[in-house]
């Protein structure tokens, strides 16, 4: 089994939550390949088992490389293969997302996106908080993605 995370980054705070991630897949034992949403060149479903993506959230949404990014993923090619998402957001954000009862993460827009694309999403979405605008990432948060990489790694293992 190989997997695939691919991040987008404003400050950085994305990007270590997804090494993160990378961190505890690769203790499990799962080959898994990081890259910078700029640095994909060629996204080939058949070079891996999932997909992770991950995004900061602007304005309610997820980044234009992400957008772009998504459009590029072809629904066939993928169909049926597990994916998770995360992002970072302020706190902010999501109690305005709570009071006006609107969804405000960019990665449930992300898991959305990839689940029209008829992909499975193995957990709920991780969102990690960061203070202010360019953070730094909230206390606690990588503790939280730690978790998050080592049950994913779990849930992989049983998807085989």
């Amino acid at each position: 089994m190989k997997g695939i995370i691919i991040y987008d980054t404003s400050y950085g705070n994305t990007q270590k939550i997804a090494e993160t991630i990378v961190e505890n897949l690769k203790e499990a034992g799962i080959e898994t390949d990081l890259f910078h949403i700029k640095n994909v060149k060629k996204l080939g479903a058949t070079d891996y088992s999932f997909l992770a993506l991950g995004s900061p959230t602007k304005y309610g949404t997820m980044s234009f490389a992400m957008k772009f990014f998504l459009s590029k993923v072809k629904d066939e090619d993928w169909k049926n293969k597990p994916f998770v998402a995360f992002d970072t957001e302020n706190p902010e954000n999501v109690e305005k997302a709570q009071a006006e009862k609107k969804e405000w993460s960019a990665a449930e827009k992300i898991a959305n996106r990839l689940k029209e694309k008829n992909m499975i999403q193995l957990l709920p979405v991780l969102k990690a908080l960061v203070s202010g605008w360019k953070g730094p990432l909230v206390e606690g948060e990588i503790e939280r993605a730690r978790n998050y990489g080592i049950e994913l790694a779990a849930k992989l293992k049983e998807y085989k």
